[in-house]
């Protein structure tokens, strides 16, 4: 299936809740919308699936004008938050209902393996409400897959679940997406998702979509400081500088040398670096930052290090785990090239030398 939206937007009364955007769905492939709460990337599903209207612009499926059907007149299927399940049939039943509606010939088997990969295969001859609503929500994913819809719509399915369990799904998902024929539309609040199920991201913020590509080019060029922002967990550390020349001039810290665009010399501009770039072992050529540190967590296989600096606060991201005393200090090392630079609108202006080729 091939969806394009073409000037798309919404208003609520005086309210704008999507504002005119243009978006040309990759057919077959995984289209993540990011963006934080209220982003808009409800609201945009729900006139992909035909359940809103839009205000102005037309939705097109395979070049014909569909804007304004109704969603049961679409071959379309979505998993909510809020899990939507048939209460009076058996988790089995629920996930069979698309299957016995195109009449296929494996509806068994089939049940049996989306269950397994959904590892709800115990709970197939309960009912919804004896179930967890996480597990409840499993039944509902289960059922839209089997639907096998051109379009499958996402809405944050996988938020209720704890955490190792999200992992797991994440990467059976992905699998299959992939030997799928469903164009897939996913939206999350979490940057690690879009990256872990790849194919496309559309970043979204208060109703306006600031960047579409391929995911890995998103992340490694946002086109400005809101895509940075709102592409990056944790957040990525933003630090003021005084561009002159090929040098930069962090406020209250030292100087780096970058290959600068003659636009933002002699301009005030910010420095982004990503938490993973800050590391407490120096190498050739790095910037050193002396702090104190204000926080260590651990998580995962990771320990995030908030540090007080002159020149703002950081988080470094260390792989794997490290203890540190609060408000022991600390000098933490970055190389020029990883850091990107806004100018002052807040568009790109310099990438790491290792996005480059993205």
């Amino acid at each position: 299936m091939q969806l394009v939206l073409e000037g798309i937007g919404k208003k609520m009364g005086a309210e704008t809740w999507l504002y005119p955007m243009d978006l040309a769905l990759q057919s077959g492939a995984v289209t993540v919308l990011l963006g934080a709460t209220q982003a808009g990337k409800t609201s945009l599903m729900r006139i992909m699936a035909g359940l809103d209207t839009p205000s102005q612009g037309r939705v097109r499926v395979d070049g014909q004008d569909v804007t304004g059907v109704p969603v049961r007149q679409r071959d379309v299927s979505m998993v909510y938050q809020q899990f939507i399940n048939y209460p009076s049939m058996t988790v089995a039943r629920n996930i069979a209902s698309p299957l016995l509606l195109r009449k296929d010939p494996n509806v068994d088997q089939r049940v049996r393996e989306l269950a397994a990969k959904l590892h709800i295969e115990m709970f197939l001859e309960r009912l919804p409400a004896e179930l967890s609503g996480g597990q409840q929500q499993r039944v509902a994913l289960a059922r839209a897959l089997a639907k096998q819809a051109p379009l499958m719509l996402l809405d944050e399915p996988l938020v209720n679940l704890d955490y190792k369990l999200r992992e797991e799904l994440r990467e059976e998902l992905t699998q299959l997406f992939a030997s799928g024929n469903s164009t897939v539309v996913y939206a999350t609040t979490e940057p690690g998702e879009a990256l872990l199920l790849g194919g496309y991201t559309a970043v979204l913020d208060q109703g306006e979509l600031l960047q579409y590509g391929p995911t890995a080019e998103v992340f490694h060029r946002p086109r400005s400081l809101r895509v940075a922002r709102a592409f990056s967990d944790p957040p990525m550390n933003l630090l003021s500088a005084d561009a002159q020349g090929a040098t930069l001039n962090l406020r209250g810290g030292p100087s780096l040398s970058l290959d600068l665009p003659s636009r933002v010399s002699g301009s005030q501009v910010t420095v982004g670096l990503r938490a993973p770039a800050l590391r407490v072992q120096a190498r050739p050529g790095d910037v050193a930052l002396a702090g104190q540190v204000e926080l260590a967590e651990i998580s995962g296989s990771d320990t995030f290090v908030h540090v007080h600096t002159a020149v703002g606060e950081l988080v470094a991201q260390l792989t794997g785990v490290h203890y540190f005393d609060l408000g022991a200090p600390i000098t933490v090392y970055f190389s020029p090239a990883q850091a990107y630079v806004f100018d002052g609108s807040g568009d790109l202006a310099v990438a790491p030398e290792r996005a480059k080729g993205h």
